[in-house]
């Protein structure tokens, strides 16, 4: 065994490893496995010999327990105990892994044959020895009740019994609690604050009780101001949150908010700072609150100033300022909560959505300037100085923004192209001050986004929209494939409006000697072919020169 365990971790030879793994993992699922593992768990082994044993141990007892005879419950669970007492000064991830597979033994135990499972373990662990340092003990405790709700989550027990033992361990999440609260309440090492937010993060995923987590979830927003602390705190929050028996408590959620709104000076610093970490951070926890409890907490109506409040903290997220994903990386975990608000408004009866519409028709249209100015390229000379993989997340993030804009529209209507028209005509027209390409691009990325799915043939703004792009300045690549992409969206506008087919269709021939718009450019032809094929006959001969020379120039 050991043998094979050394030829597996050291033998530079792949085969051999391979041969190795084979015979193991067989070795592992074997009748001598009882045998061989608390041998293998022995003080004089190595760490990767003493973690198979134990990851031995955790196989046999999670994927074999009817085969365990039930007199030997007892020992095997005493067992446990002491390798877990002895490790607990020593390799972590042996710890671990013994964690695990007494974590295993317990679910397959409870409730009936080990009723107060997790009270013991506690107990057994704030029991005095000498042997042990109390620190050491206090973080094996910690791991083990850590790892209990998660090898739940992943635990083979059929369906019946996990219900029981999910009921069962909810219960006794009134024992883990106020334990994980004294600790984080005292002066405990960093370390040992950071185990208890890990595993009321763990916790809380079996659907405990909002109301139950509330002295934690203080203590983790507490627990915020500490750098070392700030990530598990942040995970343990969103958890709770996002929780789906969360929205029962809405109570609980009322006093969150406060909680969460204190955070923006905090988020306002980070920006500031250059802090990304802490500000992608602060915003998961806002967004967590305000996607997964929009409808919940819009029907407080007596509180919707309170809830406006953190609309805007996610929106100051959103347009948190730098380009996405070189300066800043948090904006893009926000779209998601402008859909979900938008269809619980939406979804309210005619009388109460007009009430709604009110407050949130502004905010949408704030929103809508929000992300023209996300969607922007940044300067050239930036731009240049991206990695192709830069450039990738960013064009993905933008087609997120498009699909957002999209989705906005069957809000605000026709308004919102009368507006992205007005916007376009100052850019256009503003003779005091020149307008950067990027701005000009941004707006009628947005118009694209909307033509694109949705039906503008009503719009009285398109003929304007179309008068406007012969006027503008096409100097950049990215500006040129967006005028493209904008006249492929209004094809079928030009089909009912064939006389301003002349206004556009000189860019497009003229963009397709251009190799680098030749996406863009043979795409929108081709929409404008298809489209508007009856109305073509006059262009036909241009149409068709201009392409044979593009051919004869690639061939």
């Amino acid at each position: 065994m050991v043998k094979a365990l050394h030829q597996l971790y050291y033998d530079p030879n792949i085969d051999n490893k391979n041969l190795a793994q084979k015979w193991l993992m067989q070795a592992q699922v074997s009748p001598q496995a009882w045998q061989f593992s608390w041998a293998l768990l022995s003080p004089n082994k190595v760490p990767e010999i003493q973690y198979f044993g134990a990851s031995a141990l955790h196989i046999k007892i999670s994927r074999y327990w009817n085969d365990i005879p039930s007199d030997q419950y007892e020992t095997l669970k005493s067992q446990l105990f002491n390798q877990i007492a002895c490790f607990s000064s020593g390799s972590k991830i042996v710890l671990t892994r013994l964690c695990v597979a007494l974590a295993s033994l317990a679910l397959n135990m409870m409730p009936e044959r080990w009723p107060n499972a997790v009270g013991d373990m506690v107990k057994m662990f704030q029991t005095e020895s000498s042997d042990v340092d109390g620190k050491a003990r206090c973080m094996a405790l910690l791991e083990l009740l850590t790892v209990l709700p998660e090898e739940f989550q992943t635990s083979r027990l059929p369906q019946y019994r996990k219900g029981e033992v999910r009921n069962a361990l909810a219960q006794e999440s009134s024992v883990v609690f106020p334990l994980l609260q004294q600790l984080l309440q005292t002066d405990s090492p960093v370390f040992i604050s950071q185990k208890a937010l890990k595993c009321f993060s763990s916790w809380v995923q079996l659907d405990v009780p909002l109301l139950d987590c509330e002295c934690l979830m203080q203590a983790s927003f507490t627990s915020l101001h500490n750098a070392e602390l700030f990530d598990t705190a942040v995970e343990a929050l969103v958890n709770a949150i996002s929780q789906p028996d969360a929205q029962r408590y809405v109570n609980t959620l009322l006093k969150l908010i406060p909680q969460v709104l204190q955070l923006q000076e905090q988020l306002r610093q980070a920006v500031q700072n250059g802090d990304m970490e802490t500000s992608h951070g602060i915003c998961r926890i806002a967004v967590a609150l305000g996607e997964n409890h929009s409808r919940a907490l819009l029907e407080q109506v007596e509180h919707w100033q309170t809830f406006l409040a953190l609309v805007n903290m996610i929106m100051f997220c959103t347009g948190i300022p730098g380009h996405y994903p070189v300066n800043e990386t948090t904006s893009s975990l926000t779209l998601t909560f402008w859909y979900t608000l938008q269809d619980d408004i939406m979804s309210f009866e005619a009388e109460k959505q007009v009430v709604y519409l009110q407050v949130y028709r502004p905010v949408y249209f704030q929103l809508v300037d929000v992300l023209l100015h996300k969607a922007q390229f940044p300067s050239d000379e930036e731009y240049s100085s991206w990695s192709s993989d830069e450039k990738e997340q960013f064009r993905i993030y933008r087609v997120d923004i498009s699909d957002t804009l999209m989705y906005v529209y069957e809000m605000l209507g026709a308004e919102l192209l009368s507006n992205l028209y007005d916007k376009l005509g100052r850019l256009l027209t503003d003779t005091e001050q020149a307008s950067s390409w990027q701005h000009i691009e941004a707006c009628l990325y947005g118009f694209q986004s909307i033509a694109e799915t949705n039906d503008v043939n009503y719009s009285d703004v398109i003929p304007g929209l179309i008068g406007l792009i012969p006027r503008i300045n096409i100097s950049n690549v990215q500006l040129a494939d967006t005028v493209m992409f904008t006249i492929g969206a209004l094809a079928e506008w030009l089909a009912d409006h064939p006389v301003m087919i002349n206004s556009v269709l000189p860019l497009v021939l003229h963009a397709l000697g251009n190799a680098e718009l030749s996406i863009s450019s043979v795409s929108t032809l081709k929409k404008i072919c298809r489209e508007c094929k009856y109305d073509l006959p006059p262009y036909a001969a241009n149409i068709v020169a201009v392409s044979q020379v593009m051919i004869i120039q690639i061939l």
